[in-house]
């Protein structure tokens, strides 16, 4: 049932952006392409302008930021954005993003879905007082089990620890969201497994949320415009026609997944279900869940190398910032993109402490 917290008053003005959050491989992707359907709402994908923060610390933006944001992942160009009309001389990020949101959404609901937010839940709401949050869980076996999938087409999912940072990262989105929630920030949560099977149900409900009425198109992905959404095979499904849900989960979960790293996932679980007396995560019909007397040890080592990717991360983030546009240019340029192989399961994975 929604809080109180979670719903507009009726007829309330516009209350700022929508931020659309979830895991990696979480369904955000579908989720987006239904929810932009509807006629008031208009999301970026993945614009991630947020996680170019660097570029308006101090008191003036750097002068090159839409360039910069163009280089970064396109987000301006796969949204028909005019670069010319983005000003140089914004105050900071707020007005660089409400701007942008402004260009592409009109009188819409702007903002943003991204799995990138994941742990940025708190400092969106700080920078966005009055931004509202759509957060969608998802089984983190089939998380990761995607994940893996994804890894053999796609470097991003092919980098180092994705297990990891996948499984630390989804308690940050947890700790993000009880965040928001302490704080009366309005936050409306819905899980991947329901939208599949009753897309109409998790739908009336958002709306609800977003104090919209219910459009017909928002159930189907027949007209969805997906072309803001990168071209990849692990997009096939939500570039398809139809919302289907994967079949023979357990099976095709062992296939992908070894034991070893299921194990880690099933102690991860089963300490979320001690500390959220088994309300999170949800997940349909997984009874092999065990805990391990040395799951406080391995946690803690997980949290160290979590912590190290992370900064490498930001680290790769901060140089976009920063390094001249020409250099970047020339390393882009020079950098082979080979389609990504496999990597063995302990580079997907991270630390580890046997049974």
């Amino acid at each position: 049932m929604m809080s109180a917290q979670e719903k507009p008053s009726a007829g309330q003005p516009d209350l700022g952006p929508l931020f659309v959050v979830g895991m990696w491989r979480s369904g955000t992707s579908l989720f987006y392409a239904l929810l932009n359907q509807h006629p008031q709402i208009a999301l970026l994908y993945e614009g991630d302008l947020p996680l170019l923060w660097p570029l308006f610390l101090g008191r003036r933006a750097k002068m090159d930021w839409p360039e910069r944001w163009q280089f970064w992942n396109s987000a301006p160009s796969r949204h028909r954005l005019d670069l010319d009309k983005l000003p140089r001389d914004v105050s900071g990020l707020r007005e660089a993003c409400e701007i942008a949101w402004k260009q592409h959404a009109g009188a819409a609901i702007g903002g943003c879905k991204s799995p990138n937010y994941f742990d940025m839940l708190p400092s969106l709401a700080a920078q966005f007082p009055n931004a509202r949050f759509i957060v969608i869980w998802r089984n983190p076996v089939e998380i990761c089990r995607s994940v893996v999938r994804a890894a053999r087409n796609d470097s991003f999912f092919a980098r180092r620890g994705m297990i990891l940072r996948t499984l630390r990262g989804c308690h940050d989105l947890k700790t993000g969201v009880e965040n928001l929630r302490t704080r009366q920030v309005l936050v409306h949560e819905i899980q991947y497994e329901t939208l599949v099977d009753d897309p109409a149900e998790v739908m009336a409900g958002v709306c609800s949320f977003l104090n919209l009425p219910l459009h017909a198109g928002m159930t189907t992905l027949e007209h969805a415009d997906r072309s803001a959404i990168y071209d990849g095979a692990h997009h096939e499904m939500v570039k398809s026609e139809g919302i289907k849900a994967t079949k023979n989960k357990k099976k095709i979960a062992g296939e992908v997944l070894s034991e070893r790293v299921l194990r880690k996932i099933d102690r991860y679980i089963a300490s979320w279900h001690e500390r959220y007396e088994k309300k999170s995560p949800a997940t349909p019909g997984n009874a092999r869940l065990s805990g391990s007397g040395w799951f406080l040890l391995e946690e803690f080592f997980d949290q160290i190398l979590y912590r190290m990717f992370r900064t490498f991360d930001h680290a790769v983030a901060f140089i976009y910032c920063f390094a001249p546009l020409w250099l970047l240019r020339r390393y882009r340029a020079g950098k082979a993109r080979p389609e990504a192989a496999v990597l063995p399961k302990e580079n997907l994975v991270g630390a580890s402490v046997k049974d």
